[in-house]
């Protein structure tokens, strides 16, 4: 069986096959060539309130922000409380978010969160990560996204897919657990900067360094990142 192209690598499979040069000592000029490129890196999920931007984020797992913006259009103007959700016909819930993608285990989690919202929380969306982890679906990547967004709380730093991806690959982290990648990636950034961190290696990831075809000649940080010589050379 014909040996997998670094390309064709899964995040994890690629870490354990090459020993990535810690690189941590770049961080401060790969960040800032990288805010230089995306200067404008923010959302691009459409909300008004807490809630909203909390059901859009656990809809967006696995779906793309253009996509996820169609379903809440409508979405939002038929549930507009906690009291909404939690209230709601998990059937027709389901239909109403089936185009997102995995819609069973998500109306699943955004009912039984709402719930807890309404019976724990008076109805409003907790502000604390303590609480906020508490909820159905909802985990540390979701609640940094919550607390920046909706309550201007810099808590930590949102790690999706990408985020674990780009971090690995230009050397800040030996990990794969998300939580240890927060964590080192908050070792490295100025906390004024924790907030646009996560988009900014999003924006990245998306354009740049994507999982299959990673495009290194014209990235930016070529010349700094120790996993470029690999794809280019290979």
């Amino acid at each position: 069986m014909p040996e997998k192209k670094p390309d064709k690598l899964t995040s994890n499979e690629f870490l354990k096959k090459y020993n990535i040069l810690d690189n941590r000592h770049n961080f401060d000029r790969i960040w800032a060539l990288l805010k230089k490129e995306y200067p404008d890196a923010k959302p691009s999920l459409n909300y008004s309130n807490p809630l909203e931007l909390l059901v859009a984020t656990v809809l967006s797992a696995q779906s793309t922000d253009v996509q996820i913006n169609r379903v809440t259009e409508n979405l939002f103007k038929k549930y507009r409380t906690a009291r909404d959700y939690a209230n709601a016909d998990l059937r027709e819930l389901e239909e109403d978010i089936y185009s997102t993608g995995f819609y069973k285990s998500k109306a699943k989690n955004i009912k039984a969160a709402a719930q807890l919202i309404v019976e724990r929380y008076g109805g409003e969306v907790p502000q604390t990560m303590e609480e906020l982890v508490t909820l159905p679906g909802v985990g540390r990547k979701t609640a940094n996204i919550v607390l920046a967004r909706a309550f201007g709380i810099t808590e930590g730093i949102a790690v999706d897919t990408h985020v674990k991806r780009v971090s690995g690959r230009l050397g800040f982290t030996k990990h794969t657990d998300p939580v240890k990648i927060e964590q080192d990636l908050i070792s490295l950034a100025r906390k004024e900067d924790l907030d646009s961190i996560s988009m900014t290696l999003i924006y990245h990831g998306r354009k740049i360094c994507q999982a299959r075809k990673p495009r290194c000649r014209v990235c930016v940080v070529k010349d700094l990142c120790p996993s470029s010589i690999i794809f280019i050379g290979e």
